[in-house]
């Protein structure tokens, strides 16, 4: 008899709780929500953030703030969401470093699949090789003939271990069988600071953080990493089109700590969809040169898919590299 009265006691118990959670799920969100980037702002990662972050927080009905956390190639702002309540207050808004961490960090304080309940793909931002503006080569041919003819004493910018910019530069690098000098960075506006300063002579960098700056001539750019020319600099050549066999888009993800209430997640999820649909984003987006996803990738089906097939892809691109944080 005990056992049965005990038994009744915790399933409405768990009833109980199940329907506090759905209840809160349904008023979510009453408070502002976190967005955390990772790396430093400015940066192009944090651009696409605060673009979406804006539209969101009118379908929300609440403020979404972006909070830049740099460091560490972008594992200390991923570790802290990680660990932060799955209330749907704190999101992580992270690049293609998500799927290159676990090989990159020997070890890594979170895991990317099983720590974090996926909301949707963003957009995939092309990569441009750009460099001083009074760096000696003039076309991308040019380039490369020059980083073979100088290796190491070709300073190559990036934006810390895992960034974008530094996972650029192992496939160039690679492509060119010819090592450079590497300088990390604390985020990639930093360094495009002493790439227009002069200080440093080449980045491999996303059209989000590189566009503004090739189009005011502070920056000598060779080429886009994409099939296809840009819209918005139709004059850039691919890398193809160069002779040279680079070819890297950077998604970028949004995500909630694990254990997230599916609720929550889905308004998210539909948050992030309108969003990425708002005629303002779109024309800031093609203004960088890139894209919205659409809506069937803006999910958490599709952003888990692209993460574990991702990380799989980096693994042997980094293991042949050598290359390690730790």
């Amino acid at each position: 008899m005990k056992k049965t009265v005990i038994t009744l006691a915790t399933g409405a118990l768990l009833a109980g709780l199940a329907f506090a959670g759905s209840a809160f799920a349904q008023d979510y969100p009453t408070k502002p929500i976190t967005v955390v980037v990772p790396f430093s702002a400015g940066g192009p990662t944090d651009t696409v953030a605060r673009l979406v972050a804006e539209v969101m927080s009118k379908d929300l009905g609440q403020q979404v703030v972006v909070q830049n956390v740099g460091g560490a190639g972008g594992t200390l702002g991923a570790g802290q969401v990680a660990t932060a309540p799955n209330d749907g207050y704190t999101l992580l808004l992270h690049h293609i470093g998500m799927s290159t961490a676990p090989t990159l960090y020997r070890s890594l304080p979170y895991d990317p699949t099983k720590d974090f309940a996926p909301i949707g793909l963003i957009t995939s931002v092309p990569m441009t090789l750009v460099a001083r503006k009074d760096f000696e080569p003039t076309t991308l041919a040019e380039l490369m003939d020059y980083i073979k003819a100088n290796g190491e004493n070709v300073t190559y910018a990036h934006a810390g271990i895992g960034s974008a910019s530094q996972l650029c530069g192992m496939l160039l690098m690679d492509a060119l069988d010819t090592q450079m000098t590497t300088v990390p960075y604390q985020g990639a506006g930093p360094a495009m600071t002493d790439i227009i300063g002069g200080q440093i002579d080449m980045i491999c960098d996303q059209s989000t953080n590189t566009t503004s700056q090739i189009k005011a001539g502070e920056v000598k750019a060779y080429g886009v990493t994409t099939p296809e020319r840009l819209a918005n600099l139709p004059d850039l050549p691919t890398t193809k089109e160069g002779g040279l066999d680079l070819e890297i888009g950077v998604w970028h993800g949004l995500y909630a700590p694990a254990g997230t209430d599916a609720a929550i997640i889905t308004k998210l999820e539909t948050a992030l969809q309108a969003a990425l649909a708002d005629e303002t984003v779109i024309s800031r987006f093609a203004e960088l040169g890139t894209v919205p996803v659409t809506a069937d990738q803006a999910t958490p089906a599709a952003l888990a898919e692209t993460l574990t097939s991702q990380i799989a892809l980096w693994k042997g691109v980094i293991e042949k590299a050598g290359v390690y944080a730790d």
